[in-house]
């Protein structure tokens, strides 16, 4: 029994994952493996990655919008079967590494943001604070089955954080 690690220390029990595909949508291109705080890793990939499009491709506000909304749905379509794939591959309910349902959110929450580092970091703080917390009706949608429930918590914490930032930048405008 020495030789068998246990499912804290080793996130893939099949050491042949039968969808390699879904391993990378689920950990969001090896980002859930960062240590500590997977979680916080891939909200950090997902908001780095905005703020590269929007830097370098100097999209207006509407293209980013659009270009948000886009890999949203993307992330959420893809990212449901990925996560159900994952868990089931690793014997974990909800694995920690999957980390495709904190881009998602974190996506979610930087809607309407102008790009600049103080948005960005706005959005990210409020993300994590609702992705921790989960606030009704957040925690009881990890009861959905499979990677929906993986998904879709995080989904309602973004859209949490998306109404404070909103109401944030109305206030301070």
């Amino acid at each position: 029994m020495a030789n068998d690690p246990s499912p804290s220390t080793t996130p893939v029990q099949n050491k042949n994952p039968t969808k390699w595909w879904a391993w990378a949508v689920a950990t969001f291109f090896g980002a859930g493996f960062g240590k500590p705080g997977p979680g916080t890793w891939g909200s950090v990939a997902a908001v780095l990655l905005w703020a590269a499009y929007a830097r370098l491709a100097h999209p207006s506000p509407h293209t980013l919008l659009l270009t948000l909304l886009s890999g949203i749905a993307l992330s959420i379509a893809l990212g449901v079967p990925a996560a159900t794939i994952a868990a089931r591959e690793s014997g974990r309910h909800d694995p920690g590494f999957v980390v495709i349902d904190e881009v998602a959110g974190q996506w979610i929450a930087l809607l309407f943001s102008p790009f600049d580092w103080r948005h960005g970091i706005i959005a990210l703080v409020l993300f994590r604070l609702f992705d921790i917390t989960k606030p009704y009706p957040a925690r009881q949608l990890e009861s959905l089955p499979r990677g929906w429930g993986i998904v879709f918590d995080d989904v309602a914490a973004g859209l949490y954080a998306l109404c404070v930032a909103s109401l944030l930048r109305i206030w301070i405008h």
